[in-house]
């Protein structure tokens, strides 16, 4: 690489990580406090699914146009390389400890990178399952987004459509205030 191109990418990276930072904190990201403690942060890869169907937000008399709505995602959870669990419908996240939350999403969302970029999410806890790492999450984070989003038009309501994505999810918890 010569030193132009060192040049280039040290200003573009002025330019970019700014711009993350200010997405990033449009979610209330919990861990940037002493009140939550990262329980563990780890990778995604997977794709989420979509069905279309007729659009909900109009009414029948409007002539529903048909649109792609998410269905579920399905992922792998991934640190450090390996195979430590998954994501699914819920949504839910099983560790392999046997431990598992299943969240309800918070209104706090930010933007992804990209238009192709399924937005960073707030998830709060609503449902623990098992004794292990994820028993105590309050809040899950998802953030990093690649891809995910549907693109185009559906044609047959009914029909699937699968769209790799990636994503780093945050498991966090309420710090114990005695400490």
């Amino acid at each position: 690489m010569n030193i132009f191109s060192k040049v280039l990418l040290n200003a573009l990276s002025l330019f970019t990580v700014p711009l993350a930072a200010e997405a990033y904190a449009q979610v209330p990201i919990a861990g940037a406090t002493s009140d939550w403690t990262i329980v563990i942060s780890v990778h995604a890869e997977g794709a989420q699914i979509y069905e279309c169907k007729p659009d909900s937000a109009k009414s029948p008399s409007e002539g529903r146009a048909l649109t792609w709505q998410l269905r579920e995602p399905i992922a792998t959870l991934i640190v450090d390389g390996k195979s430590i669990g998954r994501h699914y419908a819920g949504p839910n996240w099983d560790y392999f400890d046997g431990s598992g939350v299943k969240g309800k999403v918070a209104t706090a969302s930010a933007p992804g990178a990209t238009p192709n970029d399924i937005p960073w999410l707030r998830i709060d806890a609503a449902d623990h399952r098992g004794n292990g790492i994820l028993s105590n999450v309050t809040t899950v984070q998802r953030i990093n987004t690649k891809g995910g989003l549907a693109q185009g038009s559906c044609e047959n309501a009914g029909d699937y459509r699968s769209v790799p994505y990636s994503a780093d999810y945050v498991f966090l918890r309420k710090s114990d205030p005695s400490q």
